[in-house]
């Protein structure tokens, strides 16, 4: 494997500040990126014997993520704490542990009011790069599968890290772009999502178990505020997660997805516990277009690919589960498979065990794709041809299931390769691989999910111990009741955070909208109705005729004004400015 170590990107700088110049230089390297603080010009220097100036600052740093553009100018992002994930393939794997964002210009004459706003979009920046978690290597492309890294053509190695990643996962694309034909070098690209990297011993045998989950920039954003599908074929919450097994010098590979459901629908946030899914009213022939262009993406990077969907076969979730359904039949594509499968119906009452039903429906399909296998004299041994492509409504919960199922699956079969596992021997009865394999995945729905939808998983109860239980359920409804909250009240901060750091929105100013009366008049009504309600249930030593009537009258009040509230609900919620959905 020591043939995918790329050109280095380097490790350690040090950032020389003076008042109109940034000096950025590797300690390791004979290299000097000079940036001009007013005009922003970059000039790149190899073999340098350029003085820096004795009087200028200076920061140690462990990555240049780039610079992006605020209402004040400029800023320059630089990681500058790191920590130690694992080795993969002999290369480390570091997680951002503390980004900084440092100014072009000392100060700017701006009103207080666009100096309010730049103030709001550095804290949107701050947030997007503090989000657990982002990801880099110095000298392993992180963005590719192994068997994408063996499958390229020789010029691929001629290239920087930066240049030849996959940009669906590069999250600071970007902030990078200005750099990258001149200080290759110097461009560390991060990933979103999840990697965990364990040594662990199966049957005697130590072995390295890798999972490494990727998150597209494409139609990023928040559970609500991004859903279904855009016109370039581009769907919601897509994520690739890899299974890696190093042993001995082999290494196997199983690539997994999850996206939202490729049409055209909105999940609208209005102030209701659960707004009902809804397509959106259009040409038939126009969605399944652009469905086209999703499946065409799919089968080209993966093959073969097996649609499972496991979303309710009843109410809103229903219809929605119907016209997918239609938009496959019609499409006909003839390496797409369909495979529907009602969790909740299925799994009702805590009957979890019923999820084997779909494991093995699912199972000839994950024989005949196979998984990556590369042996440790150089050969490949198997590729993987197809993939499971699984989707929830917001393909969080239930699809982290189910991925953890199949990727068990795959891990038996992969051991029994190896020799690890003999063919009479089950992984279940490695107990404490088990309980690793368990949580690590339990680690990654959390995290996925505290991505998209603000909180940890749901459900993650089952995956941590192979069974529901109740305080997984009260886990639940808690974890329920905080996406409620954050998904209706700040989730529009955190969607325009991400749009910005990905460059789908540019900073405005005022960015302060102008709300309804609505906005102050009946939350502060319903705030002295509450209070004045408990006051009279409470205060009263005995209840006369007034003060029941004072009681019926302030339940009346809050039942009247929570009702109006709910009724003009899209007017509290906090939305997106920088860009629509």
């Amino acid at each position: 494997m020591n043939n995918l170590k790329l050109q280095e990107v380097y490790s350690d700088l040090t950032l020389f500040t003076t008042p109109d110049k940034f000096y950025l230089e590797p300690k390791n390297g004979n290299e000097l990126v000079v940036i001009e603080r007013m005009t922003e010009d970059i000039s790149f220097y190899q073999n340098h014997r350029i003085i820096i100036p004795a009087a200028s600052s200076r920061k140690d740093f462990c990555g240049f993520l780039g610079t992006i553009q605020l209402l004040s100018g400029s800023y320059l992002v630089i990681a500058t704490q790191r920590e130690l994930v694992g080795y993969l393939s002999g290369c480390a794997v570091w997680r951002l542990a503390k980004a900084e964002l440092i100014p072009f210009r000392s100060s700017l004459n701006l009103s207080s009011e666009k100096q309010a706003d730049n103030e709001v979009y550095l804290s949107m920046i701050e947030q997007v790069l503090a989000t657990p978690f982002h990801y880099f290597c110095y000298d392993y492309d992180l963005t590719h599968s192994l068997q994408r890294l063996h499958d390229i053509s020789p010029d691929f190695w001629e290239q920087s890290l930066c240049e030849r990643a996959d940009q669906r996962f590069v999250w600071n694309g970007y902030l990078l772009s200005p750099f990258l034909k001149t200080c290759k070098k110097f461009c560390l690209p991060l990933i979103h999502g999840f990697i965990s990297i364990n040594f662990c011993v199966v049957n005697g045998h130590s072995l390295n178990w890798i999972i490494i989950s990727r998150r597209s920039v494409m139609r990023a954003g928040t559970r609500l505020f991004r859903r279904g599908i855009d016109r370039e074929g581009n769907v919601a919450n897509f994520v690739e997660t890899e299974q890696i097994v190093e042993y001995q010098g082999d290494h196997a590979s199983f690539v997994q997805i999850r996206g939202s459901i490729p049409l055209f629908w909105h999940q609208n946030p209005d102030l209701r516990l659960k707004p009902p899914p809804t397509m959106i009213d259009m040409d038939p022939q126009e969605q399944y277009n652009t469905c086209i262009k999703h499946i065409d993406e799919l089968v080209t990077l993966y093959g073969k690919t097996v649609m499972v969907n496991l979303i309710d076969h009843k109410g809103a979730e229903g219809n929605m589960e119907k016209s997918f359904k239609n938009a496959v039949t019609a499409i006909a594509y003839p390496t797409i498979r369909y495979e529907p499968f009602d969790f909740h119906s299925e799994c009702s009452k805590m009957r979890w065990d019923r999820l084997k039903i779909l494991i093995d429906r699912l199972a000839l399909d994950q024989d005949e794709m196979g998984f990556f296998l590369l042996l440790r004299d150089g050969t490949i041994s198997s590729l993987q041809d197809g993939v499971f492509r699984t989707n929830c409504i917001d393909c969080l919960d239930r699809t982290n299931v189910v991925q953890s199922m199949l990727a068990h699956r795959n891990l038996e079969i992969v051991l029994r390769k190896l020799n690890i596992l003999h063919q009479n021997q089950n992984l279940e009865f490695q107990y404490s691989f088990e309980v690793l394999f368990k949580n690590i995945w339990a680690d990654n729905a959390d995290i996925i999910s505290t991505q998209y939808s603000g909180t940890g998983a749901l459900k993650t109860d089952f995956t941590r111990t192979g069974k529901r239980t109740k305080s997984g359920v009260l886990r639940d409804g808690i974890n329920s009741l905080t996406r409620y909250y954050k998904n209706n009240l700040t989730d529009g901060f955190r969607q325009d955070s991400i749009d910005l750091f990905l460059g789908h929105g540019k900073p405005i100013t005022p960015l302060r909208v102008d709300k309804s009366w609505r906005y102050i008049t009946y939350p502060s009504v319903l705030l002295v109705a509450v209070a004045m309600f408990v006051a009279s249930a409470v205060f009263p030593s005995e209840y006369s005729t007034e003060s029941l009537l004072f009681l019926l009258f302030w339940g009346s009040m809050v039942y009247a004004t929570l009702h109006t509230i709910f009724k003009y609900g899209k007017e509290f919620v906090d939305r997106p400015r920088l860009t629509q959905s």
